[in-house]
């Protein structure tokens, strides 16, 4: 079994800053003999089909699950710092790894999402703390440039999933360089209406995305004013990670707009998932201060 946990502490209930939960970080390795924390029962666990890092809150309740898909060429580590900023507001951020040849073939990325999630009924609680439990009566599916395009194409039914996601959260989401120009296989069509999703649905763009970090690498994603890749680690290491800050534009500091996407992201699932709108409003119409400048805020019902 390879299981490794780190503990970060919070206190503020504001969700632009770290919520009132303690959380955990849980890495489980592919074919690993999946086990809660506490080490019991591991003989009964049922690994995972794929290698997850799950953020959760450490104190006993039940807590929603969010399912979170890496950037292209990313690792789910390098999201670690965002992933506590959600669950310490009390959701469970369940988060696969693709490799590189996963990362290249959108359609694998697809069914191993679909296979994770049909996995969480039956193995997700074993790899919680025994007393925290998981809420898989509204999941909600988000994913990162390419990740985002992988939840967009789940969301859309590309692939089955034996759980109904209730919310989509698409972050600077990326379908490849420009129309007529995406990664197989495309899913902007252009075709009216074919964007229908019976579900909520929250898109955030960046801002320098656009913008390229040098003459010899395209933009990595549309315009904005903060980086692509600015809601990652302050510190994402390997080639991988150095890569993050030579490939895409960058803004000053990352903790600004990881903290922006971190408190709309838990304003957008206490609204549609908890049934509370209150922060999701208030970050709407400006009485919550945001770390960022927002060009523009559509709302859509």
């Amino acid at each position: 079994m390879a299981l490794s946990s780190s503990m970060a502490v919070s206190t503020s209930t504001n969700v632009l800053e770290n919520g009132k939960y303690k959380t955990e970080m849980i890495k489980i390795d592919q074919g690993s003999s999946c086990c809660s924390s506490t080490k019991a029962n591991c003989s009964q666990c049922l690994p995972p089909p794929k290698p997850l890092l799950i953020g959760t809150p450490s104190e006993a309740g039940e807590f929603p699950g969010l399912l979170f898909l890496h950037g292209y060429l990313l690792n789910n580590s390098f999201y670690s710092q965002l992933f506590q900023h959600i669950a310490s507001h009390g959701f469970i951020v369940i988060a696969r790894s693709y490799t590189v040849w996963q990362d290249l073939i959108q359609q694998k990325k697809s069914s191993s999402t679909a296979a994770i999630t049909n996995w969480f009924s039956e193995g997700l609680q074993t790899c919680l703390p025994s007393h925290v439990r998981p809420n898989l009566s509204m999941p909600a599916l988000s994913g990162h440039s390419r990740g985002g395009k992988v939840a967009f194409a789940v969301a859309l039914g590309k692939a089955i999933t034996a759980l109904k996601f209730s919310a989509l959260i698409g972050v600077d989401t990326v379908d490849g360089m420009d129309k007529g120009k995406q990664t197989p296989p495309p899913i902007l069509t252009y075709i009216p209406h074919s964007f229908d999703i019976d579900m909520a649905v929250l898109v955030l763009g960046s801002g320098l995305g656009e913008v390229k970090r040098n003459p010899l690498f395209p933009p990595c994603a549309p315009k904005g004013d903060y980086g692509h890749v600015d809601m990652l680690n302050d510190d994402t290491t390997g080639i991988r990670g150095k890569a993050t800050y030579c490939l895409c534009k960058n803004g000053k500091s990352r903790e600004p707009m990881r903290r922006f996407v971190g408190g709309v992201m838990v304003a957008f699932l206490r609204a549609y998932l908890e049934d509370n709108s209150m922060d999701l409003e208030s970050m709407k119409d400006g009485h919550l201060a945001a770390p960022v400048v927002l060009q523009k805020v559509d709302f859509l019902v």
